[in-house]
């Protein structure tokens, strides 16, 4: 990578770190022409639809990346050189993606300035990791998240993996004491816990995140909050929303409404059509803009499918596509 393009990916990263507005539409089509040029994936993706950059004047007409080229392709700005691979959880006898990062330590960072954003310093917080697959199969992105914040969090904090009597004193000597925590599960293994153990929680922050991953069969996520916030005895339940293949989180504090950071926005396309973008449409697929996938790509396609919020940040997820792998993230099937 020259020093030109060095710079302007450097210059991104600080914008997104500095907490500076920004027009995030001017942004938005700066990186993609970057990416068009930069990342040889895209701009053969690109050609195949025959898009020219130059002809993009707005953040809807830009062709979004399906998510399934991140499971047999590097995805990746000339020039990179990954630190970390961060690889999907999966399910058996499916492909996992992969998520080449060039830059950890901004990752690290942005995730930490995100998170801060709604739950307060982390240096105030216990935070007790429930995360049995994810540590399983040990290069996930969501780990590498958590042990960032567990490292600055007040001891004691730390994974869990088969100590769940430990978890639970640990739990209650916490709550006993007054102290800021937060509990943060896999979904089926915080299912697993409400099952067996009925423990008073209130007070204490309970997130889930990363679905059932085969485990179960898939839930409402209202039907999940439901189960948990009973056998807790807790009002709310937190989620967290995030991919192998993005470096931005949102968090959803109440209502299941996600709110994502300045470094990320949902588009949603028709179902049927996935070049139908607009910026008013209410529903539909996701599409979404992470401008802290620099140096990878910024423009992804999901099979996800949600509902704008009140704002340009909030969004709710519905559910997937039929033909969707069955995969983690907080994305629980709508059935009908």
């Amino acid at each position: 990578m020259n020093n030109i393009n060095m710079e302007f990916a450097q210059s991104v990263k600080d914008t997104l770190l500095s907490g500076q507005s920004f027009d995030f539409e001017s942004l938005a089509l700066e990186v993609f022409r970057y990416q068009a040029k930069q990342n040889p994936i895209y701009k053969e993706y690109l050609s195949y639809l025959k898009k020219s950059p130059s002809s993009i004047r707005r953040i809807e007409e830009i062709p979004f990346l399906p998510i399934d080229f991140f499971k047999g392709h590097q995805i990746l700005c000339k020039g990179c050189k990954p630190q970390v691979i961060f690889q999907s959880s999966g399910t058996t006898g499916t492909e996992r993606s992969k998520h080449f990062v060039c830059d950890p330590y901004f990752y690290q960072e942005l995730s930490k300035k995100t998170f801060e954003s709604f739950y307060g310093p982390i240096q105030d917080l216990h935070i007790l990791a429930l995360l049995p697959n994810y540590l399983e199969k040990g290069d996930s992105s969501l780990v590498f998240m958590v042990d960032h914040f567990i490292k600055a969090a007040q001891a004691p904090s730390g994974f869990f993996l088969d100590e769940i009597n430990k978890l639970i004193l640990l739990l209650q000597e916490l709550k006993n004491e007054g102290k800021k925590v937060l509990l943060i599960g896999v979904t089926f293994a915080l299912l697993d816990l409400a099952e067996h153990y009925s423990i008073d929680l209130s007070g204490i922050t309970i997130m889930e995140t990363g679905g059932m991953k085969g485990r179960r069969k898939e839930m409402l996520r209202s039907e999940v909050h439901q189960i948990l916030q009973y056998s807790f005895n807790s009002n709310v339940i937190h989620s967290e929303y995030g991919m192998t293949e993005l470096l931005s989180q949102a968090y959803s504090q109440e209502k299941e409404i996600f709110t994502g950071p300045n470094s990320l926005r949902i588009l949603f396309r028709e179902i049927n059509d996935p070049f139908s973008i607009e910026q008013q449409k209410r529903n539909g697929g996701m599409n979404i803009v992470d401008l802290a996938n620099i140096d990878s790509c910024s423009f992804i396609e999901t099979k996800d499918i949600g509902g704008k919020g009140v704002n340009q940040y909030d969004f709710k997820v519905l559910g997937r596509f039929d033909n969707s792998d069955v995969r983690g993230c907080n994305l629980l099937v709508q059935t009908t």
